[in-house]
């Protein structure tokens, strides 16, 4: 049982993906409160469609957007890792670190914890130099977490992704480098 999880936190366990979050995490993707910085609510086929990627970038590069346990209970509470991005933008391809969590487990230092252990990860394990971070603009909670974890703004940018969306095409970078962290 020990084996489970790839790393942990004081809280947290880190894994890889299995066929059974599916309906987890399908579960945080219709939440409107979970989901309220993004342009839509993912379907159950782009939920497999992500864990899938999600299990690929992990084989391919040992990291992902990682599924996430609570210790104590074993309860699957959301992801939070690293992944490579490849959108349109002048600071991409990078890899950036992100999160979305059960409500429940909201205002309770989990995305906090778990983004401070996946920089170490990054940093330490995979040996990466620099971590980027994107959010929509009026997204002050991940900002927040972004700002707690150590990560510096570095700009404000247009969303390709997010471009026919007025309320969320306006982005921020924020980023945090090996040596600054």
């Amino acid at each position: 049982m020990n084996n489970k999880y790839i790393f942990k936190s004081q809280r947290l366990g880190f894994r890889n993906w299995k066929d059974s979050d599916t309906e987890n995490l399908f579960a945080l993707n219709s939440d409107k409160d979970i989901m309220e910085f993004f342009p839509y609510l993912p379907s159950l086929e782009q939920t497999k469609d992500f864990i899938e990627r999600m299990t690929t970038q992990f084989e391919n590069n040992g990291f992902c957007y990682f599924a996430v346990d609570e210790l104590e209970t074993e309860e699957f509470i959301g992801f939070i890792g690293i992944a490579e991005q490849t959108f349109e933008a002048d600071f991409t391809p990078c890899v950036d670190i992100g999160w979305r969590l059960d409500k429940k487990y909201w205002n309770k230092g989990y995305a906090s914890e778990g983004a401070k252990r996946c920089l170490e990860f990054a940093f330490n394990d995979i040996k990466l130099e620099s971590i980027k971070a994107v959010a929509p603009k009026i997204n002050l909670k991940s900002r927040k977490v972004m700002e707690k974890i150590g990560m510096k703004y570095a700009k404000d940018f247009k969303h390709p992704a997010l471009k026919d969306d007025k309320r969320l095409e306006n982005c921020v970078l924020y980023e945090i480098n090996k040596e600054d962290f």
